[in-house]
């Protein structure tokens, strides 16, 4: 302070009085022509680097190397389920090393997890710079990528029934075990009332699934009561064409949910109850605010679906082996663990949101995943498999047909009052034990179908 009196008072020499202005005026007065000529001095020191325009490039790579760390870090060192990634490569390690298909099969599922649940939250990322309608339809997209990926796989070696079974189950776990924990989670969360959500949404998504259903049914009843009109085309072609149809009808869904409703579907829309009152506030902006950029999180969606593309060749190559090998029917494998792997992200998402009291976003995820499987995933299965030459059919047999009619039927009528609570939940995840326990008791009975798949 003593330097800045000495100056302030040479100051006064040099201008004249100092009137009314009070010393720290003075001080900012000194100051600034102080800081004025050490920027002037350094401007002309050739051996110093200064931050002009002209310097960005200089230290464009180091800027470059902190963003890619600091993507890294987020993305893959903050969540401790990361822990399981190294499995993924230890699965290819394994399988070029020893013949064992069971252990192969393990790792692979092991080093899906939480791929799955890292392309969920890319996805979640990426929808903060698409807006939130957009953003749904994304979160329901790639949060289905790794079954649809699996499937195709399956499909492109000709295992038609590991396709169907798998599929199958990704619904099965998402209107049973992920909405039946979302609903206990929140109602234990909020024990002492009721939570609602809107019935629009699940009225609409109830329809789509007694429709998918109904696709999946009257080719079932067509083989099993032997009324083709020409023996084993009938089927294939009346699959094909309905499979059109509910492609049709998907399409024609989102539209209406995208541009024509966009007011009366919650989820997919602003956040508000059913009094119309805005459930968002500054501290959830603040926590849902963009963890990485939005081309960030379009290559960690590549990265993320190539790896999970890699892992899924490995899987479905083992999975006879591993039925074989831990005496489990494939039926079980592929209905019960392959969904729970594949909808790690929707499972984690759904419980969150319902924690949060946003049920409305909830179901979005779980029933929204389940009506996209069974109008988009299913019938563009038989679409690939028409293209790739392989009869992919809507005939899921009587006992998994029936099990899915039996599934929608309770969900819709648990849905049916617009309220949750824990006990709904509980009934849900009990409903899905039991369908577990079904299929690990269930085998396929032979088929033509199966004849004609290779390898057997």
């Amino acid at each position: 302070m003593d330097y800045k009196v000495q100056v302030g008072v040479q100051s006064h020499l040099e201008m004249g009085p100092l009137d009314d202005r009070t010393m720290e005026d003075l001080d900012d007065e000194c100051l600034f022509p102080s800081e004025m000529d050490a920027q002037k001095t350094q401007s002309v020191d050739p051996n110093q680097h200064i931050s002009v325009p002209g310097s960005l490039p200089f230290n464009g790579n180091k800027m470059t190397r902190n963003g890619v760390y600091k993507s890294i870090k987020t993305v893959v060192f903050s969540n401790k389920l990361n822990l399981l990634m190294p499995f993924g490569p230890l699965a290819i390690l394994v399988h070029k090393m020893t013949d064992s298909s069971g252990w192969v099969f393990f790792l692979s599922l092991l080093g899906i997890t939480p791929l799955a649940e890292r392309l969920g939250y890319a996805t979640e990322q990426l929808a903060f710079f698409t807006g939130p309608t957009v953003g749904g339809l994304l979160n329901a997209t790639f949060g289905n990528a790794t079954e649809l990926i699996i499937s195709i796989y399956a499909l492109k070696s000709g295992m038609k029934r590991v396709v169907q079974l798998s599929l199958l189950g990704s619904i099965l776990s998402n209107m049973l075990l992920v909405l039946g924990c979302a609903l206990f989670c929140g109602g234990l969360v909020y024990h002492g009332k009721e939570q609602v959500f809107s019935k629009a949404t699940a009225v609409v998504n109830s329809g789509l699934l007694l429709m998918a259903v109904m696709g999946l049914l009257f080719p079932a009843v067509l083989h099993y009561t032997h009324t083709e009109r020409i023996v084993g085309k009938s089927e294939l072609a009346l699959s094909r064409f309905s499979s059109c149809v509910m492609l049709l009808a998907y399409a024609a869904y989102l539209v209406f949910q995208l541009k024509s409703q966009t007011d009366l579907y919650v989820p997919l829309g602003e956040e508000v109850n059913q009094n119309g009152e805005n459930l968002d506030n500054n501290d959830d902006d603040e926590d849902e605010a963009p963890e990485i950029s939005k081309w960030e999180s379009i290559i960690w969606l590549a990265i993320m679906t190539a790896w999970i593309s890699i892992l899924s060749d490995y899987l479905v190559d083992t999975i006879e082996g591993a039925s074989d090998a831990w005496d489990v029917p494939i039926a079980f494998i592929s209905v019960i663990l392959l969904p729970i792997i594949g909808n790690a992200a929707e499972h984690a998402s759904a419980i969150m949101f319902a924690m949060k009291d946003k049920l409305d976003i909830s179901l979005g995820v779980a029933i929204g995943s389940s009506t996209q499987i069974s109008m988009f995933g299913i019938p563009f299965c038989v679409v690939i498999g028409w293209m790739m030459g392989q009869e992919m059919d809507l005939n899921f047999q009587l006992f998994e047909t029936a099990t899915l009619f039996i599934t929608v039927i309770v969900v819709a009528f648990f849905l049916q009052e617009g309220t949750s609570n824990y006990f709904k939940g509980l009934m849900l995840i009990l409903c899905y034990l039991i369908v577990a326990a079904s299929f690990f008791v269930h085998e396929d009975p032979p088929t033509d179908d199966q004849s004609k798949q290779p390898g057997t």
